[in-house]
């Protein structure tokens, strides 16, 4: 039966054949899957590695993401959410009830610790922070339900003693979720690393950082290793109807090959950074987990390399220098841009206060505001010149 010119261009009779062998996996964008008959539509189950039955629960371009991304983590079960928050939102929400305790550390991302105090008032859960670098601090109750990790702390880059909150968690028979977004997966494995195979339950990744690398591209991870985590989590994942652009999947997936080579060149021009700032008279302390004066040094010493230690570099201010002067040093900057996140190839800068961001009181950080330089892809030697140029201005300023 010959058909309408209309129903032919949505049915086409001839198509390309469908598969050929090319650098790039093919893309696929989909809400609707179409099913080959009715076996294939009520036979399969939404436990299966594979199960393609609408675009939310995945599609070949985002399951190749998210097995490479469990591949570079140690894991072996993964989920894609649209940001690095939706998928700690996830975690939360999959996992805390009424009464249960959560943990987390002081120098936690701080979205992180909003949504938790909103879950807190509105749901009735209890929100309990440590000091991630004296395990003595995280004390848990018999309602103790999950610990959150970061390896470094945000902003302030503290590297926790990761083995004896692990190994204090397990003992209380609590969950342990890693922000592993500074380490990338590349720092150290979150599924084997101190002794013993010691292992975290859910490692959690900003894919916006490293793995997109472009500065343009939101997206989240949460690896597991564990089969039943991993229903529970795309239980809630589906429920919640968090999926992802196949486009960005795509895009993502492009930049994993250069992954390694961008952090470890990051990682090498924030150390020549590190170097360069510890001499500056305009700081009174420079945080990078790798400079042995920097809080948590052993423990990123015992599980890390220095070719592994990210491309972030935090420095406090003399407290001579009001946030005014601060505002103005930041202003001065021409490569590093004011902007938040990183992984990019643009160097960004963000100046905190750290008195609005803590509860407990840290005695290894100093007095004075806090700057933190993300390194891009530009030459160590022109981000050095950029900053001196601008604690030139500084300085002007400060005279005046």
């Amino acid at each position: 039966m010959k058909k309408n010119p209309q129903t032919e261009l949505i049915h086409a009779p001839r198509k390309a054949p469908q598969y050929i062998s090319t650098v790039q996996p093919p893309l696929f964008r989909a809400s609707t899957i179409i099913f080959e008959n009715t076996n294939a539509l009520f036979d399969r189950h939404w436990t299966d590695d594979y199960d393609y039955s609408y675009g939310t629960h995945g599609t070949p371009t985002t399951f190749t993401l998210g097995d490479q991304i469990a591949q570079i983590e140690g894991g072996l079960h993964h989920l894609l959410a649209p940001s690095g928050l939706s998928a700690i939102n996830l975690v939360n929400s999959c996992f805390l009830s009424h009464g249960d305790e959560v943990w987390v550390a002081d120098n936690i991302y701080g979205p992180n610790m909003e949504h938790l105090r909103n879950l807190e008032k509105r749901y009735g859960i209890v929100v309990q922070v440590y000091n991630p670098i004296d395990v003595d601090t995280f004390t848990p109750s018999i309602n103790a339900k999950l610990i959150w990790l970061e390896a470094a702390g945000s902003v302030t880059l503290e590297f926790p003693d990761l083995i004896g909150l692990v190994q204090k968690a397990q003992a209380h028979n609590m969950l342990t979720a890693l922000d592993n977004t500074w380490g990338a997966g590349l720092a150290f494995n979150a599924f084997d690393f101190g002794i013993e195979h010691l292992s975290v339950d859910i490692s959690v990744h900003a894919l916006t950082k490293y793995p997109s690398g472009g500065g343009d591209i939101l997206m989240g991870s949460v690896v597991t290793r564990d089969k039943k985590l991993h229903h529970k989590l795309f239980r809630t994942h589906a429920i919640q109807g968090i999926s992802i652009s196949g486009d960005d999947a795509a895009q993502v997936q492009r930049s994993l090959a250069s992954m390694r080579l961008r952090y470890e060149h990051q990682s090498q021009s924030a150390l020549q950074l590190l170097q360069w700032l510890k001499q500056q008279t305009a700081f009174v302390q420079v945080l990078h987990p790798a400079d042995e004066s920097s809080a948590g040094h052993t423990y990123w010493k015992d599980i890390c390399t220095e070719q592994h230690s990210a491309g972030l570099v935090s420095v406090v201010f003399d407290p001579k220098y009001d946030v005014q002067d601060i505002r103005s040093f930041c202003d001065a900057l021409k490569l590093f841009k004011l902007g938040f996140s990183w992984g990019g190839p643009v160097s960004l800068v963000m100046l905190y206060n750290l008195k609005d961001m803590r509860v407990l009181e840290h005695s290894h950080i100093k007095a004075g505001l806090l700057v933190r330089f993300c390194i891009g892809l530009e030459h160590p030697a022109d981000l050095i010149q950029d900053i001196e140029n601008a604690l030139q201005h500084l300085n002007k300023r400060s005279l005046k």
